[in-house]
Order: structure tokens, then sequence, then C-alpha cells
């Protein structure tokens, strides 16, 4: 097992090392003046040893720790925090902080009117190929209660800068391109192979891209502006700010083009017939709207 480890330890660096010193192109650094930003929140000193703050606490860790503490539902080598960065505090990387105000809340995808916990299992259920908690289980609960502290002072219903995730003007993704700048940024993090780097493999160790540990295609982060803006601001980890918006769309046509679990039910997405247009696979209300 450790001579695995590290055969392909070595070959993550040899073909990052390739890739920066073999004649790829330079790195084009792009402001990352807000690419760490943390959203107003509450600080941790403010919990006490009372039911409510153990509540908090155990959410936050499930919310870190979700494969091994959940193995019955995630399916994916994933954390809720992989893309909810810094404890869901990261600006545009989809954070929690006044999460809680926002719901119940129109989803276009579901063509209803969701409550905060049915949220969440969609993400574990997409995000984390998993299953659906019980909602009215202790773990639910003790996850809206993480999201409802660290939402307090901020303003119901209302939207700030940093919410979501940022937003891209569109570009045409070149795949061949983005091979290459994925063994530029991502591999020596997410291992050449996208399958992700353990700790004790690498620092900064990332999570599989594709391949059976990753997010299924039902996912956000399968649709090509989400991961491109998310890469754009917050990748690689250790340098965010410093991947070109068009090396980002390059990267996601890449990453989005490989294999990846199926989810079941896709095809009844967007049932009033508005997807998104980055959104990689049919759905019944779509193809019904083209019809002539």
């Amino acid at each position: 097992m450790e001579n695995a480890l590290c055969r392909r330890t070595a070959v993550a660096l040899l073909v990052v090392a390739a890739a920066c010193g073999g004649g790829a192109p330079s790195p084009s650094p792009v402001a990352a003046t807000a690419d760490t930003l943390h959203l107003p929140a509450p600080a941790d000193s403010s919990l006490r040893d009372d039911p409510m703050s153990r509540s908090i606490r155990r959410g936050l860790s499930l919310l870190t720790n979700t494969r091994d503490s959940l193995p019955n539902h995630v399916g994916a080598q994933l954390r809720c925090v992989s893309c909810h960065l810094d404890q869901g505090r990261r600006a545009f990387a989809m954070p929690w902080v006044g999460a809680y105000g926002r719901f119940p809340q129109y989803r276009s995808r579901s063509g209803e009117v969701a409550r905060l916990e049915e949220r969440i299992n969609d993400c574990i259920r997409r995000s984390l190929n998993g299953r659906a908690l019980p909602t009215e289980g202790p773990e639910m609960r003790d996850i809206v209660s993480y999201v409802s502290w660290l939402s307090r002072g901020t303003v119901s219903g209302k939207r700030v800068r940093g919410n979501g995730i940022d937003s891209l003007t569109p570009l045409v993704p070149d795949t061949a391109r983005g091979r290459l700048a994925f063994a530029q940024y991502c591999a020596r993090c997410h291992a050449p192979d996208g399958q992700g780097m353990l700790a004790a493999q690498v620092a900064n160790a990332g999570p599989p891209l594709w391949g059976a540990g990753s997010f299924n295609i039902g996912s956000g982060m399968a649709r090509v502006r989400v991961m491109a803006a998310f890469v754009h601001r917050h990748m690689p980890f250790d340098q965010p700010g410093t991947v070109a918006e068009q090396a980002s769309f390059d990267i996601a046509g890449f990453v989005t083009a490989q294999p990846r679990p199926d989810f079941p039910g896709k095809e009844l997405d967007w049932p009033n017939g508005d997807p998104p247009p980055d959104v990689a696979y049919a759905t019944k209300a779509r193809r019904s709207a083209a019809k002539p």
C-alpha cells in the first residue's frame, strides 16, 4: 500500500513538473482581493456548554466530517466543506452565512418551494452522491442548528455580495487546453487521474473530481459555469485567484466531460423547461418544449 501511494504521488509530482516547466503557458494572474473574504458570522467564542451550543458544534462536525460521520448517507469521497469552504463562511463559495433566512425558497430545479432541510438533502443526494437524511432526525436538526447560528445577525431573505457563487461571463471551454491546465493547476492536489489525494500523500489534498468517488451528474458542480467560477476564485487551494477566466472554463470543460456517477431521476429536473444552458443532460420538459 505504501509503495503504491508513493508511486502515485511521484506520478503526480512528475506531471505537475512537466506542466509547469515543460513549455506550458505561464499562469495569468487575476485579482484575488476578495478570494478568501469571509462573510460576517458569529465568533466560535460565543458558543457555551449548553444544549444549543452542543447541537451547533455537532452540526459543524457533521458538515466537516460528513463521510466518516454519515457513512450510510454519503457515497462520494467528499465532505460538505469540500465546496462550502472555511466552514461555510467563505464568500462566493456557496456560504451558509445568511442561508437560514432565505428558506423556504422556490427552486427552479425542482419547480417547488423547498425547506432548508430539503435543500440540504438535495446536496447530500447530488454533490455527495448519497441518500437523504431523515428530515426530523437528530443529524438534520444539528446541521440546521449550525446554519441557523451562522446566519445570526443577517437580514432574513436578503442576499449580500458573496452569497452563492461568483458570476463569470460565459466562455467557450477548450478541453484539450483544459487537460493541460488541469495538470498545471489541479493534479498536485486532485491527482493526475482526478481521483483525489489523501492527506497522507500531499498537503491540501483534494477530493475526486470524477469517477465513482466524485459528485454525480446531478450536482451543481457538474455544470461548466459553476465549476469555472469556483476554480477561478478559489483554486488552487493554496493560491486562490491565480487561474485566469479562460483557463478556468477550459478546466471546467475538461473535468465535467469525465465520467461520474449518474443521478436517477435527473430527467425530471427543471419541470418548467427552464434549465440553465450548461446543464449536461436532457430533461423531459426541455425535450417537450423543443418539439414542434
